[in-house]
């Protein structure tokens, strides 16, 4: 995603943990925002395997699956869980400022959703 702009997500706060919402006008792909366990995360909505909506996937904990082969993706790093995907996603910081989300691009290649320093961004594992 070459996108390297904060977006405008809105309220989010009517978004119960294990939900998600897609918002198809960013980028290439659009972005999925999942809330889990009270946090807001936002990867791509595109399985970097087969050109698939993840938002059309499984949100179970921190792992969204793709619907076609069953690959997962970690909402806070962007990371894939193996084959058949051969690298992650990109994900986006989301911030909260006075009841409005807002997602960041993480172009540093760092998710700093929770502050650990997790990598982020795009995975290659070939």
């Amino acid at each position: 995603m070459t996108d390297s702009e904060p977006h405008l997500l809105g309220d989010l706060e009517d978004l119960q943990d294990g939900e998600m919402r897609v918002f198809e006008d960013i980028g290439d792909y659009g972005i999925v925002v999942c809330r889990v366990d009270g946090e807001l995360y936002a990867i791509e909505d595109n399985c970097s395997h087969a050109d698939t909506p993840l938002s059309e996937g499984r949100l179970r904990s921190h792992n969204l699956t793709c619907p076609l082969h069953g690959t997962s993706f970690d909402v806070r790093t962007g990371e894939h869980s193996g084959p058949p995907a051969y690298e992650g996603v990109p994900c986006f910081k989301v911030k909260v400022e006075d009841g409005v989300a807002v997602a960041f691009p993480t172009s540093d290649g760092k998710n700093t959703n929770d502050g650990s320093g997790d990598v982020g961004g795009i995975f290659q594992t070939r």
